[in-house]
C-alpha cells in the first residue's frame, strides 16, 4: 500500500526511474499483489498487462527497459518535458519530435496557414517574432507543423474526392441493378410471348382459338359499351377532375416507359455507363412513333434539376417557344399545366411542328419528383389548343423525366421522349429525319442530360471561366446564335418575314424582314442597326448530298473558310456594326484569300460544341478596297463534331462582332447545318473523319461516286444581310449570287471528300505538267538517281505527273522566300493527305508552322549545303498537319527545283514512310 501511494505521488522522471527499478527487484508474490492494487487506477490500466513484460526485460540494460516501459505507458512526452526542464529551464516546449500546442498557438498558426500554406523560413521567423505565444517554439518545429497541416489538407481533399466517386459509383451501381432488373423482366416477358406463340403455332395451327383471351376482350368491350363515358370524363378546362384523370394516366404510362418494359429499348452504341459518362442512352424499337430514353447522375438537388429541365428553350435548341396557357393545382400538391410548344423546322424543305400538351408535376411517395407530359387529342379528351397555319400539329406520347434523390446528395435522372412527328406531311426524301429515334435521342434526350450536367459542373466550380466571362454568358451567346439561325431558316410570318420576288430561279429563297419588333429580340441585342438600315434580308437554300461524311464537311467549312467565303461579303456584314458602312460589294469569283485565326472561347463537357472567335485578317488589293483592310471578327459556334455521336446533326453558325464584344452585342447569324438522313454504311466508306481530300480532282467533273453507298444528308444554308431602302435590290442580287457561289463551292468540296474506289484524278494543267518535269529533272541532277525508277526515263509530262501524284511518299514544294516565311505551293496526293488540306488551301500553310523545332533546326543547318550542293538528307522527325495532328516520317530529302533557265524555282521535300502519330 505504501508503495502504491508513493507511486501515485511521483512527478519526476528520476523518481519514476527509481520506482521501476524497485519494482523489478521485488519478489514475485509481492509484485503480484501490487498488480492487483494498481490495476483499477486511472491512467495505469495497462500496467497489469505489462508487468510480465517488465520482468522479462530485467536482464536487459536498465535504460533500455525504462525506454520500453515509457513507450508502453505513453509517457514519452513526460520524459521529453522533464529532460527539457533539466537542460533548458527557460523553455516550455521540447525542441525534439513531439510538441503539444495550446489552442491559442494552433489558432495563430491556422491564421497564417489560411494566408500562406507554405511559408518561407523568413516568414516563419517573422511569425515567431510577431506572435509572443509562439516564441517558445523553434522554427524547425513550426516548419514541421506546416508540413503536417498541408498533408492533412491533402488527405482531406483526397478523402472528399474518393467519397464523391464512391457516391457516384454507388448510385450508378444502383441504376445498373435497376436496369438489369428491367432487362430481366423484359427477357421474361419475351420468353413468355415466345412460348405462347410456339404453343399457338404447334397446337392451334390456325384452326383453334384461345377462348380465354377472347372472353377477356369480349368482356372488356361489353363493359366499355355499357359505360362509354367511363374512360373519358368530361375532360375540359372546366373539369379539373377530368384533367387529373388524364394526368394520372400519363404518369402511369410514363413510369412504365422510364423504369418498366412498356417500350422495347435498345441501348445506343458508344453510350457506356460510368461515373463520368453521360449515362445510359437507349432508343425504341418497333413502337408507335419514335422514342428515346436516358438515365444519368448529376450533382444537383431534384428541385433544381426539375427547374432546369422545365425550361425547355434553354437546352433544346430547336424549341422556339413554350407558352403556358393554364395552371391548375391538384389536391396532392402537384400541378397541371396546359402548354403550347413550338418547334423549329431543321431545314427549309419542311414545316415546323407544335405540340398541345398537358404537363403534370408531382412528388412520389419515395421522395422522387416527376414531370410527365402528353398531347391532348380527341382520343384523350381535354380542351383544344390554339392552331397556327405555320405549324403542323405533332403528337407527344407519354414523356417526361423522373428525378430521384441520391444518398449523400445529387440526383438520378430518367428522361423519356416519345413523339409522333406526322411524317405524312414531310417529303419522302426527308422522312428518315422524322422517323429516326437516334436523331431524337441526340437532339432532345441527350441534350437535356448534357445541359444539366454542364450546369452542375459550373455550379461546383469545376468549369473554368474564359476571358473573364461567366459560363452562363457564354451559354447565352450559343443560344442566341442558334435561335437567330433557326429564325432565318424558318422565316415565320409572325416574326415579320415575307418572301421577295425571285428572278425565276427557285434554288435560292430570298426573304426580307422590315419589322421593328424583329430587332428587339434577345438574339439581336438592343442596338442593332445603329444608324442605318431598314431591315434584314435572308438568302437560304437546302441541298441533298450523297455519300458525304457530315463531320468532314463541317470541319472543312470551319477550317478552310477561304475556299467558300468571299471576304468582301464578310466585310459588308461586319459593316452593319459600324455607323459608316461602305457600298454593297460585287461578288468575286474565288473571293479573297485571308488569314483565319480561330480563338477558342468555351466548350461543353463532352466537347461536342465549341464557341470561338474567328479573326479574319484584312487585305486591300486596290484603292477601292481600302474598306477591306481592317481585321474582322466572327463569333462562331461549331456543334455536333463529336466522332462518337450517332444520329446527331452538325452545324456551323457565325455572326460578325466588333472588337468590344459586349455581353449584349448584336448578332446576325448565318451558317450551315448538316443532318444525316439515314445511317447505313457501305464497305467502301472508310474515310477518316479527320481526312480531307483534294478539290482539284472535282474541277473537271469527271469524278464518279460509288453507287453502292447509301448515306445521305441534307445541307441547309442561310445567310443574313442588312439593307436600307435604297440598296435592297442590290443586296438581294448580291446575296442570291453569293449563296449560289457557296453552293457551288460546297458541291466541289463534297465531291472531293466523298469516299470512292480507285485513286483520285490528278491536276492536268500545263503548269502542273511543267512543275512535275522540273521536280523530276532536278532530283536526278542533284542526287544522281531517278525519283521514279529507271523505266521512266524519256517519259512524257503526263506520265511524270501521274507518277508524281500517285507516289506513296509525301512530295511537297515550297517557295524560296528570304523575307517572309516560305509557304507550300504544290503537293502530291500523299502530301495533301498528310497535311490534311487541298491544293487551294495549301498555299495558306507556312513551312515553319508545319515542322517542329528539331525539323526547323535541321533544315536551317543544312540550308547552305542545299543551296551549294543542291540537296541534303534530313533525319527522321515530326511535322504537324493543318488540323494540328502530329505526323512522323522516317527520312526527308530536300532539293532545289530548277526551271528551264537553271534558276532556283522552289524547294522540294520528300517525306519517306509518313504516318499519323
Amino acid at each position: 500500500v505504501s508503495l502504491s501511494l508513493s507511486l501515485l505521488h511521483i512527478s519526476l522522471p528520476s523518481g519514476l526511474f527509481s520506482t521501476f527499478h524497485l519494482l523489478l527487484s521485488l519478489p514475485q508474490p509481492f509484485s503480484h499483489e501490487l498488480h492487483t492494487k494498481l490495476s483499477p487506477l486511472r491512467g495505469l490500466t495497462r500496467l497489469n498487462q505489462s508487468f510480465k513484460r517488465f520482468r522479462f526485460l530485467s536482464s536487459l540494460s536498465l535504460s533500455f527497459s525504462f525506454k520500453l516501459c515509457c513507450v508502453n505507458f505513453g509517457l514519452e512526452n513526460m520524459m521529453a518535458h522533464s529532460m527539457d526542464d533539466r537542460d533548458s529551464p527557460e523553455k516550455g516546449f521540447d525542441s525534439g519530435k513531439y510538441v503539444r500546442y495550446t489552442p491559442e498557438q494552433v489558432e495563430a498558426l491556422e491564421r497564417v496557414y489560411a494566408e500562406c500554406p507554405k511559408p518561407s523560413s523568413l516568414r516563419r521567423q517573422q511569425l515567431i517574432r510577431e506572435c509572443p505565444i509562439l516564441c517558445n517554439i523553434e522554427p524547425r518545429q513550426i516548419k514541421v507543423w506546416f508540413q503536417n497541416r498541408r498533408c492533412r489538407e491533402k488527405q482531406r481533399k483526397e478523402s472528399a474526392r474518393l467519397q464523391t466517386v464512391n457516391r457516384k459509383l454507388s448510385a450508378m451501381n444502383k441504376l445498373l441493378m435497376e436496369e438489369n432488373d428491367r432487362l430481366q423482366k423484359q427477357v421474361s416477358h419475351l420468353v413468355y410471348e415466345n412460348g405462347f406463340m410456339k404453343h399457338r403455332i404447334n397446337t392451334a395451327t390456325g384452326t383453334t382459338t384461345d377462348n380465354g383471351c377472347e372472353s377477356v376482350v369480349a368482356s372488356g368491350q361489353q363493359r366499355q359499351q355499357q359505360n362509354p363515358t367511363h374512360q373519358h370524363l368530361q375532360r375540359d378546362a372546366n373539369n379539373p377532375a377530368g384533367l387529373l384523370s388524364i394526368a394520372e394516366e400519363t404518369l402511369a404510362e410514363f413510369l412504365c416507359k422510364a423504369t418498366g418494359t412498356a417500350v422495347d429499348w435498345v441501348q445506343m452504341i458508344g453510350m457506356k455507363p460510368g461515373p463520368d459518362s453521360i449515362g445510359i442512352v437507349a432508343v425504341s424499337r418497333n413502337c408507335s412513333g419514335i422514342a428515346a430514353r436516358a438515365c444519368g447522375l448529376v450533382s444537383l438537388e431534384p428541385t433544381k434539376v426539375a427547374e432546369i429541365l422545365k425550361d425547355r428553350p434553354s437546352w433544346f435548341r430547336d424549341c422556339r417557344s413554350v407558352e403556358t396557357l393554364s395552371v391548375i393545382p391538384t389536391g396532392n400538391g402537384g400541378t397541371i399545366e396546359l402548354i403550347n410548344t413550338q418547334i423549329y423546322a431543321p431545314t427549309t424543305l419542311a414545316a415546323a411542328r407544335d405540340f398541345w400538351t398537358l404537363r403534370y408535376s408531382t412528388s412520389l411517395e419515395d421522395g422522387s419528383y416527376v414531370v410527365c407530359e402528353k398531347s391532348l387529342t380527341a382520343a384523350t379528351g381535354g380542351p383544344n389548343g390554339p392552331l397556327s397555319s405555320s405549324f403542323v400539329r405533332a403528337k407527344m406520347l407519354s414523356s417526361g423525366f423522373l428525378i430521384r434523390p441520391c444518398d449523400g446528395g445529387g440526383s438520378i435522372i430518367h428522361i423519356v421522349d416519345h413523339v409522333d412527328l406526322d411524317v405524312s406531311s414531310v417529303p419522302e426524301v426527308l422522312r428518315p429525319l422524322y422517323e429516326s429515334s437516334k436523331i431524337l435521342a441526340q437532339k432532345m434526350t441527350v441534350a437535356a442530360l448534357r445541359h444539366v450536367r454542364q450546369i452542375a459542373q459550373e455550379t461546383s466550380g469545376e468549369v473554368q471561366f474564359s476571358g473573364g466571362r461567366q459560363p452562363a454568358v457564354l451559354r447565352t451567346f450559343s443560344q442566341r446564335l442558334c435561335r437567330g439561325f433557326n429564325d432565318a431558316v424558318n422565316g415565320f410570318a409572325d416574326d415579320g418575314w415575307s418572301p421577295m420576288s425571285s428572278d425565276g430561279g427557285e434554288d435560292i429563297t430570298i426573304m426580307i424582314n422590315s419589322s421593328s419588333s424583329k430587332f428587339s429580340g434577345s438574339q439581336y441585342g438592343n442596338s442593332f442597326l445603329p444608324s442605318f438600315g431598314s431591315g434584314v434580308l435572308c438568302a437560304k437554300a437546302s441541298m441533298l448530298l450523297q455519300n458525304v461524311p457530315p463531320l468532314v464537311l463541317i470541319r472543312f467549312l470551319r477550317e478552310h473558310r477561304a475556299e467558300w467565303a468571299d471576304y468582301g461579303v464578310d466585310a459588308y456584314c461586319a459593316a452593319s456594326l459600324r455607323a459608316t458602312p461602305f457600298a454593297v460589294p460585287c461578288v468575286r469569283t474565288g473571293g479573297f484569300p485571308s488569314n483565319q485565326v480561330i480563338l477558342p472561347l468555351a466548350q461543353t463537357l463532352e466537347h461536342e460544341e465549341f464557341l470561338e472567335v474567328v479573326r479574319l485578317g484584312g487585305h486591300a488589293y486596290s484603292p477601292e478596297d481600302m474598306g477591306l483592310s481592317r481585321d474582322m471578327y466572327l463569333l462562331q459556334l461549331c456543334s455536333g463534331v463529336d466522332e462518337n455521336v450517332v444520329g446527331g446533326c452538325a452545324q456551323l453558325v457565325f455572326a460578325p462582332i466588333d472588337e468590344s464584344f459586349a455581353d449584349d452585342a448584336p448578332l446576325l447569324p448565318s451558317g450551315f447545318r448538316v443532318i444525316p438522313l439515314d445511317h447505313k454504311t457501305s464497305p467502301n466508306d472508310h474515310l477518316s473523319v479527320n481526312r480531307t481530300r483534294d478539290l482539284a480532282s472535282s474541277l473537271d467533273g469527271s469524278t464518279k461516286t460509288d453507287t453502292n453507298t447509301n448515306s445521305r444528308l441534307v445541307l441547309t444554308i442561310a445567310f443574313q444581310f442588312t439593307f436600307d431602302n435604297h440598296s435592297r435590290d442590290n443586296v438581294a442580287t448580291m446575296a442570291r449570287q453569293y449563296v449560289r457561289n457557296v453552293v457551288g463551292s460546297i458541291q466541289r468540296v463534297a465531291l472531293a471528300i466523298t469516299p470512292r474506289p480507285g485513286s483520285m484524278q490528278f491536276p492536268t494543267s500545263p503548269e502542273a505538267l511543267t512543275l512535275a518535269r522540273w521536280i523530276s529533272r532536278s532530283y536526278s541532277i542533284h542526287t544522281g538517281a531517278n525519283m521514279f525508277g529507271a523505266d521512266t526515263q524519256g517519259c512524257d509530262g503526263d506520265t511524270l505527273l501521274k507518277q508524281l501524284w500517285n507516289h506513296s511518299d509525301a512530295i511537297l514544294c515550297c517557295s524560296l522566300k528570304t523575307i517572309a516565311s516560305p509557304v507550300f505551293t504544290f503537293a502530291n496526293q500523299a502530301g495533301l493527305d498528310m497535311l490534311e488540306t487541298t491544293l487551294v488551301a495549301l498555299q495558306d500553310i507556312m513551312l515553319d508552322k508545319t515542322l517542329d523545332d528539331s525539323g526547323r533546326k535541321a533544315l536551317c543547318s543544312e540550308f547552305a549545303k542545299i543551296m551549294q550542293q543542291g540537296y541534303a538528307n534530313l533525319p527522321a522527325g515530326i511535322c504537324v498537319s493543318s488540323m494540328g495532328r502530329p505526323v512522323s516520317y522516317e527520312q526527308a530529302t530536300v532539293w532545289k527545283v530548277l526551271d528551264d533557265n537553271e534558276s532556283n524555282h522552289c524547294l522540294a521535300f520528300i517525306l519517306v514512310n509518313w504516318s499519323f502519330v
